[in-house]
């Protein structure tokens, strides 16, 4: 991938805080900026691409009219989480 430079005007309080972390770190200053630019546009497209994902499973709901019952699915995760053993829950017609 080819590489663009390009300038940024920090404000002076986060550019000390940045250079102060980049120094803990280990890290120069650039490579701490960057680092962290990359891991803020990982999570932003992780976000979008959930949002993308849960607008289709709406749509497959409100497609099938199926879906599942949130108490349901919150003791099945609860017990999950636990490192117990659950039945998971069955989707249920929601249309009357």
């Amino acid at each position: 991938m080819a590489q663009t430079a390009t300038s940024l005007k920090l404000p002076g309080d986060l550019k000390e805080r940045l250079d102060l972390l980049a120094k803990e770190s280990g890290a120069s200053s650039h490579a701490y900026m960057l680092s962290a630019l990359q891991a803020h546009a990982e999570r932003a497209e992780l976000a979008q691409e959930f949002l993308q994902e849960a607008i289709a499973a709406d749509g497959a709901m409100l497609k099938s009219g199926m879906g599942y019952v949130a108490q349901d699915v919150h003791a099945y995760l609860t017990e999950r989480a636990k490192g117990n053993k659950a039945k998971r829950p069955r989707a249920k017609s929601w249309r009357k």
